[in-house]
């Protein structure tokens, strides 16, 4: 596949790209300062309290330096596969060197960076929650009569959000930015209002004021590591969604508005918390003035925190589809919420499951407090598996010399295992559960990839790859008939077993037969031009190869169309569609535990039909029974 050419935006654009980008690349961390500072004060040690708080300040600051500024954009964005970020690209591109159609097994380091992958999940049921319920325990400073009516407004707000979900964001999708850009600016001004009041917070800018902070303090070095570390809680989302709006915006959006935003709202949080030593309410919402103008910042954080979710939620919608096409998940039903943008999908399981999950962390967990106990191991672990692989991308990709790659690896790698570590002690507190489904995720992606594995190997390979259907097609015991027929193959080579079927109960082929093959591509998107390779094998058939990336949802349907335009003699509205339907049967020798062929076959027998997922209409197929042995 070709290197698509790439083009810079104007002025204009560029802007609304770093707009945009405000509103569904930054929408987590920005919404972050709902909670974090209170939970900070919360476990500072017993020590003089404005000394805590510049050390908690200069952890904040050097946090969001080290970790979003200099990991994630100066390093992790460059590793995009073909202008798209995220796990899977660094999945891809950390194989690169590896020849194509090889057969490979799922490695260790595969391993790893699905595990990655199978962390954000548990990442996209907790973060609507504590979001959201943080946003809405803004009225419990208005009045502590609110405080009952927390959870039934946060799950409410939840709930509207998911049911809400067909109808896609293309409607509000064009708010998102100017909103989160008020959204920043307001931070930004609180900050600087109280920041005014107490400059002295600006001492925090020394790095040492948070060593200083660990290292005399060092009982209370896990709780307050494992609490700075909802300041990036998020970060991840600047490179899964780079395809969206491209480094450079996002890089503006960060140093130009959210960056400082943040930095200035936590310190104005700070200011607050050292001239009001004896105040225990949140200091976020205590950074504006009691009534209305502390209403209107409850209001915005609510609208904030839906924002967020929904990128998220957004964001698990593409996370699946990719996994889907790159054969690590089962066929799920995708729909397509607005015909302009290909992007932008809806699946109903991954929506119900996020939806569960989050209210049933709200009802749980009952306050964001107890949520942050349960917070940051799945980010933590996915920052982890993120330097991992990208090191495998400087080495394998890049070609960087070991000793240029790993020493910078070994820094991010030290910063990540410190706060991955520092949250583990939240396992027994809730922390189990993000991690319990990502365990159940990663499972169904070791056992389908597994099973399609063995399955294409046993059946798909072999004997039938030799045969030549142009002599098949001229044999004088097979009667052509009138019409057309696709018949979807597996491999792009010999005969599919459907046909091989067809043939034997009816000893007949149709005049015109294509035999059709979708393949997934490592890359996010396969320009228009290289969609479609045809080959005419004589006698009336014809072997074609769609082609598509892993950010794109196949469509036979149009590539009939396409047939049809090449010359192929086929009416789509009248051709007939030729499937396999495997059934698994157990107790065959394919390299899989038996739970595994066990839960192989209940994943088969459960995910969506290929007919369907191709967008074939059900009145034009066939489909042919397979049975095969695992």
């Amino acid at each position: 596949m070709t290197q698509p050419e790439q083009k810079h935006p104007g002025r204009t654009a560029q802007m609304a790209l770093t707009v945009g980008a405000l509103g569904v690349v930054f929408g987590d961390i920005g919404t972050s300062p709902l909670y974090t500072m209170r939970e900070c004060i919360a476990h500072l040690p017993p020590i003089e309290r404005t000394e805590g708080i510049l050390g908690i300040l200069s952890l904040m600051f050097w946090s969001l330096t080290a970790v979003v500024t200099l990991k994630y954009l100066v390093f992790v964005m460059r590793a995009d596969n073909r202008g798209e970020g995220g796990i899977f690209a660094l999945l891809a591109l950390s194989r690169a060197d590896q020849p194509r159609g090889a057969t490979r097994g799922i490695g260790v380091m595969t391993l790893i960076i699905l595990f990655g992958a199978a962390l954000l999940y548990g990442d996209g049921i907790i973060t609507p929650a504590i979001s959201v319920l943080g946003a809405a325990e803004g009225f419990t400073s208005l009045s502590d009569h609110f405080t009952p009516f927390v959870k039934p407004i946060a799950c409410v707000i939840l709930a509207l959000l998911f049911l809400f979900q067909p109808k896609g964001t293309k409607t509000i999708g064009g708010v998102f930015g100017p909103v989160m850009l008020v959204w920043f600016a307001v931070l930004a001004l609180l900050g600087i209002w109280h920041v005014a009041q107490a400059p002295g917070v600006l001492a925090a800018l020394n790095p040492l004021k948070g060593l200083r902070l660990l290292t005399l303090h060092p009982h209370y070095l896990i709780p307050l590591l494992g609490v700075i570390v909802l300041t990036i809680t998020g970060t991840e989302a600047l490179y899964a969604d780079m395809g969206h709006f491209g480094r450079r915006a996002i890089a503006r959006a960060w140093l130009a508005f959210a960056f400082p935003a943040l930095v200035l709202n936590y310190f104005g949080e700070g200011a607050y918390a050292i001239t009001h030593p004896t105040a225990t309410d949140n200091p976020f919402f205590a950074l504006a003035p009691d009534g209305l103008p502390r209403l209107l910042l409850i209001v915005l954080s609510i609208i904030a925190a839906v924002i967020a979710s929904q990128a998220l939620i957004s964001g698990t919608y593409s996370l699946t589809r990719q996994a889907i096409q790159l054969g690590y998940f089962p066929r799920l039903t995708v729909l397509h919420t607005n015909p302009d943008q290909r992007g932008q999908i809806y699946m109903p399981l991954v929506n119900a499951a996020l939806a569960f999950g989050s209210i049933a962390m709200v009802l749980g967990f009952r306050s964001t407090s107890n949520l942050a106990g349960a917070y940051g191991i799945a980010v933590t672990g996915t920052m982890a598996v993120t330097t991992l692989a990208l090191y495998l991308v400087m080495v394998r990709n890049w070609r960087w010399p070991v000793w240029r790659a790993l020493p910078l690896c070994l820094v991010f790698l030290i910063i990540d295992v410190a706060f991955f570590c520092s949250n583990l002690h939240k396992f027994a507190a809730g922390g189990w559960l993000p991690l319990a489904a990502a365990v159940v995720v990663l499972a169904i992606m070791h056992t389908w990839k597994s099973g399609r594995t063995e399955i294409q190997e046993k059946v798909y390979s072999g004997a039938i790859n030799e045969l030549e259907l142009s002599m098949i097609a001229r044999s004088k015991s097979i009667v052509r008939v009138p019409g057309s027929a696709v018949f979807m193959a597996a491999s792009p080579k010999g005969v599919p077993l459907a046909l091989l079927h067809h043939l034997k109960s009816n000893k007949c082929l149709q005049q015109t037969t294509v035999l059709l093959t979708i393949s997934f591509e490592e890359i996010p998107q396969v320009p228009p031009a290289e969609r479609l390779v045809l080959t005419n094998e004589g006698e009336g058939v014809w072997r074609a190869v769609g082609y598509y990336g892993y950010m794109e949802s196949p469509d036979v349907g149009a590539l009939c169309e396409e047939l049809k335009a090449r010359g192929v003699p086929l009416k789509p509205q009248e051709v007939t569609f030729y499937f396999n339907r495997e059934m698994i049967i157990s107790g065959g020798n394919a390299r899989m535990w038996e739970w595994q062929k066990a839960f192989y076959a209940f994943l088969s027998r459960n995910a969506r039909p290929v007919k369907d997922y191709y967008k074939v209409l059900p009145t034009q197929v066939i489909e042919i029974g397979l049975p095969v042995q695992l």
